[in-house]
Formats: C-alpha cells, sequence, structure tokens
C-alpha cells in the first residue's frame, strides 16, 4: 500500500481499531486519516533507519535505568497511545512514560504520558514538529515532548511552564547535559548517540 493510498482511507474509530488489530504494519491515526508508521520515502516502504533505531533504544535505556523503582512505566513504539479529544488520534511514540496508576489497567493502550519522545527522521520531522504535537498538546498529562535529531547532536525539549505555556529548550553539541524535568533526569547528550554512525550512507 502506498502512503498516498494510506492517506486517502479515511476510517471511523472503530474501523481503524477493528483494521489495526489485523495489520501487519502499525499505522497512525489522525482526524480519520490512518498513516503508515515510520515511512521511508527512499524506499516507499515503512521501516526506520539504522540511527533512529539506536537513538530509540538509547534513549529507552537512559530512562529505564533512571525510572527503575519510579513506579512510572516505561514504553517504546510498540505501545499504542490514544488521545481523546473531538477530533480522535492514536500514534505509537517512540518512547513515552507515564506515571499515572490507571495506565496500568490498559494493556494495549495508553492514556496518560507526562513524557514523549519521538525520534526525528526526513519523512516524519514536519509532521512530528506540526500536527502531531498540535495533538500532544491536548493530553492534559504531558509535561514535555521532546525531538531527538538523530543525524546530529540536537535534543529539542517542549515544556509546559507553570503558566501552562510550551517553552523550547534546544541542548546541541557533544558536551552538554540534557534534562527532562517531567522524570528528574539529566545526561549526557551523548548517551542517546551511542554507537550512531553519523557519517553512514544513505538506503540505496
Amino acid at each position: 500500500m502506498s502512503r498516498d493510498l494510506a492517506e486517502r482511507l479515511v476510517l471511523t474509530e472503530t474501523d481503524y481499531l477493528a483494521s489495526e488489530a489485523l495489520a501487519t504494519e502499525k499505522h497512525e491515526y489522525l482526524n480519520g486519516f490512518v498513516y503508515p508508521l515510520h515511512w521511508n520515502p527512499i524506499t516507499n516502504m515503512a521501516g526506520a533507519t539504522d540511527a533512529h533505531v539506536k537513538v530509540t533504544g538509547n534513549a529507552h535505556y537512559a530512562l529505564k535505568t533512571h525510572l527503575r523503582g519510579s513506579g512510572c512505566s516505561l514504553y517504546m513504539s510498540d505501545m499504542r497511545l490514544k488521545i481523546d479529544t473531538n477530533d480522535k488520534a492514536y500514534f505509537y511514540p517512540d518512547v513515552m512514560v507515564t506515571c499515572n496508576p490507571d495506565d496500568r489497567q490498559h494493556t494495549t493502550t495508553k492514556y496518560a504520558p507526562i513524557l514523549v519522545i519521538e525520534v526525528l527522521s526526513e519523512s516524519t520531522q514536519d509532521y512530528d514538529k506540526g500536527g502531531k504535537f498540535d495533538a500532544y498538546r491536548q493530553l492534559g498529562s504531558l509535561q514535555e515532548y521532546v525531538l531527538i535529531n538523530p543525524k546530529k547532536y540536537l535534543v529539542q525539549v517542549f515544556r509546559l511552564n507553570e503558566n501552562h505555556r510550551w517553552e523550547l529548550f534546544s541542548f546541541t553539541g557533544t558536551n552538554c547535559t540534557v534534562e527532562f524535568t517531567s522524570v528528574g533526569l539529566c545526561c549526557p547528550i551523548t548517551d542517546f548517540y551511542e554507537d550512531v554512525d553519523f557519517n553512514s550512507p544513505p538506503t540505496p
């Protein structure tokens, strides 16, 4: 199925959930439209790059070590997130943390993360910064939304302040320390880029 065709398929929430239960590849859902997860414009197929996978794994590992024993739950991209507003949305964040006890009762979908991390790709970076962030901001629980660039040392943290406004904190360069205040984590930016080869050739 091509990306163009996928984006033209308008489904109800019920139809999306039914089709997703049978699908061999994951799809996200926003305003009735479905989108293949991690679409690669070079191969015209769904799939993440080597750097994307490594950065996601590194972020998960840093948080897993930090959150051990905290009572919070940590998930990678296999776990679905529902944003229950007038315009229904379902996403598969690269990494998310929820500390809400009610979320433990839901085995396939979470509802109240405090931290969401998306690792950027060429095909989704505008979507992650725009439409997806617009949807994430509807979550009453969300305190931080993080974008990690897998091609260079750049971590952008959108943080909700005491005035309920989103502020951007950019961490760049190999010598800085990244801070996620929502979970009290401070770590070197290089932890997120361990084993990432910035000089790897593009997918043929």
